[in-house]
This record gives C-alpha cells, structure tokens and sequence, in this order.
C-alpha cells in the first residue's frame, strides 16, 4: 500500500486506519501493532498538550533503542513538536549540552541513564519535566504512567511541510555538535522514492539496529513504519543477536554500517546460522573496503546495496544497486553508486569551481531531502547551505556514467609533501592483507613532509604480521606516495554507536599539544 503523507504523525494514522491489527514493531519479544501504536502516539500528543508544549518545541530522549521511542516519536509528531534524541554514548557534560542546546523542555530518559542526568539535572536551563522510562526514580514520573493517564483521541493539530519534524545533531567527531533540522517535506519526498528501493512492504521482516539518535537507526524505522513493515527494534548491536534475530524471525531486510558487517563476518556463530530469509542488506555511513564487501556477499545469501548520504540530507541520496556488485569489478565496488530520483551533484574544487570527470573534490547536493537548517547557528547554515546547493564536506569525483565515488571526509585528508592522500583509499589497500582484521589511517606530524602516514591496525586473532609486510602489501595496489611510513598495532579501534572510527582520538597521541592537527 502506498501512503501519502504531510507529516511523520501520518504514517501511523494511514496504517493504523488500514492495516490496525499489522504488527508494527517488535522488541524484547512485544509485539506493537500500527492500530496500537497510533494510539499510544496520541496519548503521547495528548499528554505534551497537557504540558503546556508549544508547536515546533524541542522534547528530548535519552535512552538505547525500543519500541517506546516510535510511541514518543509519533506523539512528539502528532502535537508538532520536535524530537531530539541524544547519543547515550556521551558524557554528561555532553549531554548537558546537546539538551541546552536544543532548548528542550521535557526530557524522557532511560533507566540506564538515571545517573547521568542526575549529575545534570540543576544545570538543564529550559528543562521543566522530566519522564522516566523502565524503574522507578524517586523524583520522575514513570513514563508508562504518564502515557496511561491521557486521553487516546487524536489531536490532530495543524502542521506545515516547512515545520522541523526531527533534530539530529550530527556525531560531533570534531567540534561540537549541530543540529541538523529534517522538516516534514523532507520526510514526505524520500521516503515514496527510496523504500521502494530498499524493498520495504508491508508485512516485510526488517531490521532496525542503529541508534535512534542517528538518521540510519531513526531514519530507517521511519522508513520500515511508512512502508508497513515488521520492524524488529534492537536495543543495540550484537552480533550474536542480530544472527539469531535473522534467523528465528526470517527477516528479510536490514540496514548496516560496514563496522557492523566486518563483526558479522567475523562472528563464529555466522557458519551455523540460516541466512537463507535475507534479500537485501543495506550499508551505508562509512566507506567499505572493496575485500570486505567480497567477503560479505560471499557470506550472506543476498543482494547488497550501498547508499551515500548524511544527516543533513535525511539519509541516502545515492545508491549503488545489487546489479552493480560483480565481485570482479572490483572499481565499481568502491561506488557508492549514482544520484536518486530528485538529487543533483557536483564536485567542487577549492576555489568553487566546477571539477572535471575523474577530478576530487568537495561533493555538493542539490535536492528536496537538504534540512532546513543547523539549529540556531545561522552562519553554519550559510556555509553549508550556498543557494540551492549543500556542501557536504566529503570529498570525492564522479565518473563519466555518473556514480560518485568517495574519498573520505576533506577535513580526515592528509597532505604529505603537497600530495593530497585520502585515509580511505589507503584502508582499503591494507585491509584485503588476511592478517588484518581492522585498520585506520592517519596523519602524523613530519618535519620534513608536514605530514606522514600512519596506519594503526587491528590483527585477526592468532595472526602474525610485521609493519613491513603491510607496508609491502599495500606498495602493490597503491602509489607509493600513498603508502603508510608507519604502522603500530592495536586491541581495538576507537568507534562510535555508529560504527564510525573516531581519528581525533587516534591522532591525540602524535600530534600532542599542536594547535592544529595539520602540519
């Protein structure tokens, strides 16, 4: 059944009209159906309503993944309101900043979290409430009781395609975070175009693991939710559940990061489960080294597709479809594929000008899916917002089909001897070696270079392997000015919730007390 929606609080109330006794969600062995889950959204509604919650006020969440978070994401919709979920993998100051920020006045927190917010709670400046989910804390209302009390009644209170719906701020890897604010029309545009690709239907078994503070664990329900889908809502990523999840509930669709993908691969458990229900996996968020991608689609019994995007653009605005990946070609593995229906790019060199085919450059975005804006920050905005087109800060070149390829991120480049040398190509090189199990590069301080590349590697257990070796291994498939001058070994990388390799942390040691970590 296709839908037609003016706002994310649409989608329940179609199905839910519909299809009421589907199953909309499951998580932790419940099952939600679309009928129950609209009705809990306007309890949700109802209850800000009581609040005194103003249109287009922010409404905070901190907690892991549930089924509770579509309730409180639907009713934040249904009253026009903003949701904001934060990553709980911060610290409290971060936190404390991130709700500050947002300006938001009622916070619904996680059991898990209670001591987090109680280091915070006397320094939330625009905070008047606070709900707690799971135990009981001697200072909050429970939120099951407060969702109980309020009437079931739809609200239904005006909304318009420019009001933000959704305020992810995005991961804060350098600086602090923004807030990226994806409005209804954003919403209402992608999703008809892009779960028709993802092979999302009504009834479909998907998978729903990433963060509900990240646009692919959030934006991907969403997705499953509009298209009628069964979403199975992990609480966080663990190989072994994931594995028995596909298995015991034959599902069908799943998005990951390549992180997840390499500790799937890497899972004992994998050769003994039925993976046999899978159709499509969806990757995305990071570049994927091309000998890792091969060992996936040797593994996993289905099509793959990679999609490009970003927060600011509500998710994926390209897509390399399962009739692009040949494990023998092994360039066009490295694609993230061509624009959607609805996207323009362009590379854009460093003094604006348009790039040649073949030529790296910065990737800039025309489209329907660019936010509104970054929240309160309106010289951030005009930066990366220049008339019609956003600037992603990603650097890459198209070819003369049209599919994008990525570089990595401008800022993570390295210049070495006034060479521009891109981490990810380097990664991928080293990556195919079979002793290598995980690997990041990076740009270290050289006197006579400026900077010198460094490769920090993760061994596959019980391997044996020397940094001249790699360093041989990768002389064969790149330039040698590309070529890592280093390599140290270590138990494990530095990721975030999403998977993405956290290189600030990994170049605090070599780059010491420098203002700048470029030299």
């Amino acid at each position: 059944m296709s839908i037609e929606i003016t706002s994310l609080a649409d989608i329940v109330r179609r199905h839910a009209a519909a299809r009421p006794d589907a199953a909309a969600l499951v998580h932790a062995g419940h099952t939600t159906s679309y009928a129950a889950l609209d009705r809990a959204a306007s309890r949700v509604a109802n209850g800000l309503i009581v609040e005194d919650i103003e249109p287009q006020a922010r409404i905070a969440h901190l907690d892991k993944s549930s089924d509770i978070f579509f309730e409180l994401l639907f009713g934040v919709a249904k009253a026009n309101a903003v949701m904001v979920s934060v990553n709980w993998r911060l610290a409290a100051p971060e936190v404390l900043h991130i709700v500050n920020d947002a300006k938001a006045e009622i916070l619904f927190v996680g059991e898990e979290f209670f001591a987090v917010v109680d280091k915070i709670r006397d320094e939330l400046k625009t905070v008047r409430k606070i709900v707690a989910f799971g135990a009981r804390h001697p200072a909050w209302e429970s939120f099951a009781t407060w969702r109980d009390r309020q009437d079931d009644t739809d609200p239904n209170l005006p909304t318009r395609p420019t009001d933000t719906a959704v305020q992810f701020y995005t991961s804060g890897t350098t600086g602090l975070p923004k807030g990226a604010e994806l409005t209804n029309a954003n919403f209402a545009w992608m999703l008809p175009l892009w779960t028709k690709t993802w092979l999302l239907a009504e009834g479909v078994p998907n998978l729903v693991c990433l963060p509900m503070f990240h646009i692919g664990g959030a934006g991907w329900g969403i997705a499953g939710l509009f298209s009628g889908a069964t979403n199975h809502v992990m609480r966080e990523f663990v190989p072994l559940e994931i594995l028995q999840t596909i298995e015991r509930e034959k599902l069908q669709v799943m998005l990951l990061v390549p992180a997840m993908i390499l500790f799937l691969v890497q899972a004992p458990q994998i050769r003994e489960t039925d993976l046999s229900s899978l159709r499509l996996i969806v990757y995305g968020a990071a570049p994927i080294p091309a000998d890792l991608l091969k060992q996936a689609m040797g593994v996993f019994p289905c099509g793959f597709q990679q999609v490009y995007g970003l927060t600011e653009t509500t998710g994926a605005i390209t897509l390399l479809p399962p009739a692009d990946h040949d494990p023998a070609d092994v360039k066009k593995l490295l694609s993230c594929g061509y624009a959607q229906e609805g996207v323009e790019l362009r590379i854009v060199g460093d003094e604006g000008r348009d790039m040649a085919t073949g030529q790296v450059g910065e990737i800039a975005v025309r489209s329907r899916q660019i936010m509104g804006g970054y929240w309160n920050l309106p010289d951030a905005t005009r930066r990366a917002i220049q008339g019609d087109w956003f600037f992603t800060g990603d650097a890459g070149y198209l070819d003369d089909k049209g599919y994008l390829y990525i570089y990595d991120r401008v800022k993570d480049m390295i210049v070495s001897g006034g060479e521009n040398i891109y981490p990810a190509e380097v990664e991928s090189a080293l990556f195919g070696h079979p002793a290598v199990a995980d690997v990041a590069v990076i740009g270290v301080p050289d006197e006579r270079w400026g900077e010198a590349v460094k490769a920090v590697v993760v061994k596959k257990p019980g391997a044996d392997v020397s940094s001249g070796e790699l360093i041989g291994w990768a002389r064969e498939r790149i330039a040698g000015y590309k070529l890592p001058k280093s390599v140290d070994f270590v138990d494990a990388l530095p990721r975030n919730p999403t998977g993405k390799i956290l290189k600030r942390e990994l170049r605090k040691p070599y780059w010491g007390d420098k203002q700048r970590q470029v030299n």
